[in-house]
């Protein structure tokens, strides 16, 4: 494939915007390439701006469930969107979408929209502060909670790592009360416990991680945390931004059985539009302002276009078998990853929940963000650039998550995997 005028849009790029992107992934530096620019998208497919088509297993990092430019999604918003894009001002869409999501996500009473994942983390943070009147926090090492500066903290070689910014112009005084322990690990989180416990306002992690490469929670460990936040006083907060809708109606919480006090949601929520939600049990949430003490706010907020896409998504993904036609097409992709690793002898350690998957560059098992490192991200990058070449779009980085949507069909998981076959066997 030729790839001229992405190059050369990115080049022009990189005089304008920061970087040259406005997501850091999307650089393509971890693979050692140079971006595609997109220029249209329709069902599991999407074509870049030198006429090369590919079968797309991003899915815009999670939210096109449904597929790109669903008919139904985009009847909504053309309807909506001659009435205005935004208002400041409530709208029936705002309460149809709450209760969607209210009546599928367990641990939901109330929900308040925000506008990306990020804000939703951010404030769920803040409520459960608030809401218990301690300070510190536990995350786990390897779990990305968007760009908050009290989440932008990593795990050092200890059990436990207090107060360690992992980002320049992240001070030391806003991560102070942010601890951070090995994922999958309920003895460090004990330890946390059993030395501060008194002043652990809330455990946040995404109950199923996918932004080190999709790693699952081990066999007690979410009920494990559930037990001890409960036993000593703190909330426990799902971020399900990208798990949420993914795996089950009601996201992990549902897969697992487990059900947090707080969830933050994502990407499939409004459609693939700026969206981001979080709400929980209804006496956290009636902390919020106007009714609590706890300030939250944005105008964009519950946007119609967002509201109308999230809408038209849910509905979609509320009809018969969606779920089992998602989990078959990850079996099928999973399989085909497998059988490709086998044929070319190339140590692949997949792991998989539902309609999201990773293959680590390693014989694993990958439990954790210390065991997802020692994958091979220059043989990744090789892989990468090799399946690129042959149709097959997937995230430029060993440490995100491949997906499979509704669009997509049994033949493309097997082009999938005999495009995999050629790569492997070509490294």
């Amino acid at each position: 494939m030729h790839h001229e005028r992405s190059e050369a849009a990115f080049g022009k790029a990189q005089e304008y915007l920061a970087g040259g992107v406005n997501s850091p992934v999307r650089a393509f530096n971890a693979v050692e390439g140079t971006p595609v620019f997109i220029s249209e998208a329709s069902g599991a497919r999407i074509k870049d701006i030198d006429g090369n088509e590919y079968i797309d297993f991003v899915g815009s990092w999670g939210p096109m469930i449904v597929g790109h430019a669903h008919p139904e999604v985009v009847n909504m918003l053309q309807t909506l969107i001659g009435r205005g894009t935004s208002f400041g001002t409530p709208t029936e869409l705002e309460t149809e979408l709450g209760r969607r999501v209210v009546e599928m996500v367990p641990s939901i009473e109330r929900v308040r929209f925000v506008n990306s994942g990020t804000e939703a983390t951010m404030t769920a943070i803040r409520l459960a502060r608030a809401t218990t009147g301690r300070p510190k926090i536990i995350k786990f090492a390897g779990n990305y909670h968007g760009h908050s500066d009290s989440l932008l903290a990593n795990a050092g070689s200890g059990v436990m790592t207090l107060g360690i910014p992992s980002s320049p112009g992240v001070t030391e005084g806003t991560v102070a009360d942010t601890i951070t322990v090995p994922y999958n690990s309920l003895p460090a989180v004990r330890d946390v416990f059993n030395e501060v416990g008194d002043q652990v306002a809330a455990v946040i992690l995404e109950p199923i991680a996918g932004n080190m490469g999709v790693i699952p929670p081990a066999i007690g460990f979410l009920q494990g945390l559930r037990d001890m936040t409960k036993e000593h006083g703190a909330l426990l907060i799902f971020d399900e931004v990208i798990s949420g809708f993914r795996v089950a109606p009601g996201g992990a919480q549902e897969y697992y059985g487990v059900t947090p006090d707080l969830t933050a949601l994502g990407k499939v929520v409004g459609g693939g539009l700026p969206v981001g939600a979080f709400g929980g049990r209804a006496d956290l949430m009636d902390q919020l302002a106007p009714t609590g003490p706890v300030y939250q706010a944005g105008t964009l907020a519950g946007n119609p276009l967002a509201m109308g896409a999230g809408v038209a998504t849910l509905e979609i993904l509320s009809k018969p078998d969606t779920y089992n036609k998602l989990e078959s097409l990850g079996a099928k992709l999973e399989q085909g990853l497998r059988d490709a690793a086998s044929g070319a002898s190339i140590p692949i350690h997949v792991n998989r929940v539902g309609s999201m998957m990773t293959g680590f560059f390693q014989d694993g098992p990958v439990t954790n963000f210390e065991s997802a490192a020692k994958s091979n991200t220059d043989r990744y990058g090789a892989y990468h650039r090799k399946m690129l070449d042959q149709g097959i779009y997937l995230a430029p980085s060993q440490f995100e998550a491949t997906f499979v949507s509704l669009a997509h069909t049994d033949a493309d998981v097997a082009a999938a995997g005999e495009a995999a076959a050629r790569a492997l066997g070509s490294l």
